[in-house]
């Protein structure tokens, strides 16, 4: 489904990521995993289409992506959610969810398929959307919404960035089943960016370790866990 080849992206004299290679099956969920700084979010936004490569290729479904621009590859059917969440403020649950469903694969779509595409984003997530405006939500609510907001798209890919960060533990393993059940209910293949790596574990396929912006391990989450290379990064990351 997706095939990147020796990405590479530096910000003047800055290499953020540097020639990493991997491929993605239909129907799988890959951890991309590495402490601050390693690439992760840069490669998410290579892919995604915000950010475009120095060199390398981007291919999805066969055809070059590599920096088109990113309302065409949402279209496509490739969507990724943000570390962040910026829902518009003035705007109700649905109405945000609607919005984005305009963007999404398919192409023009009517106000009413788009209505139906928002409701049914915000029921997978839990969400009512009777809620009138977002002021007031929670962590675990905006990242809902902002989970929402991409499966309203109806993405093929969904590459998901941080979906558990300000999250306690139980909103955690709510929120790995969800994306668990979107694969399995919904068919959406998944990368998926996390600090939480105990979470993440148990549910991915594969990992992929990045580290100053190079691919230093791919392979089973088991194995991840044993490799030398990747606990020294977690053991120092969090010593500092």
């Amino acid at each position: 489904m997706l095939e990147v080849a020796a990405l590479t992206k530096s910000f003047g004299g800055f290499v953020a990521v540097n020639q990493v290679s991997f491929s993605l099956r239909q129907g799988e969920i890959l951890g991309l995993i590495g402490p601050n700084g390693s690439g992760k979010s840069t490669t998410f936004n290579l892919i995604a289409g915000a950010l475009r490569p120095n060199s390398g290729a981007i291919r999805f479904d066969g055809r070059e992506i590599g920096g088109l621009p990113a309302h065409r590859v949402c279209r496509m059917g490739l969507a990724r959610t943000f570390q962040i969440p910026r829902p518009f403020r003035r705007l109700s649950l649905i109405d945000n969810v609607t919005l984005a469903a305009y963007y999404g694969q398919g192409g023009a779509i009517g106000g009413g398929e788009a209505r139906q595409r928002a409701e049914a984003a915000l029921d997978m997530v839990g969400l009512p959307s009777s809620v009138a405006g977002t002021e007031g939500l929670g962590a675990a609510a905006l990242k809902k919404l902002e989970l929402a907001r991409a499966l309203a798209t109806k993405p093929r890919l969904l590459l998901a960035d941080e979906s558990l960060g300000g999250l306690d533990h139980a909103e955690m393993e709510r929120a790995a089943d969800m994306l668990e059940a979107i694969r399995s209910r919904l068919g959406i293949t998944i990368i998926w960016v996390e600090h939480i790596m105990g979470v993440l574990m148990r549910v991915v396929d594969r990992v992929i370790v990045l580290d100053h912006g190079e691919k230093i391990f791919e392979g089973l989450p088991a194995a991840a866990s044993r490799d030398a290379r990747v606990t020294e990064i977690y053991l120092g990351h969090r010593r500092g």
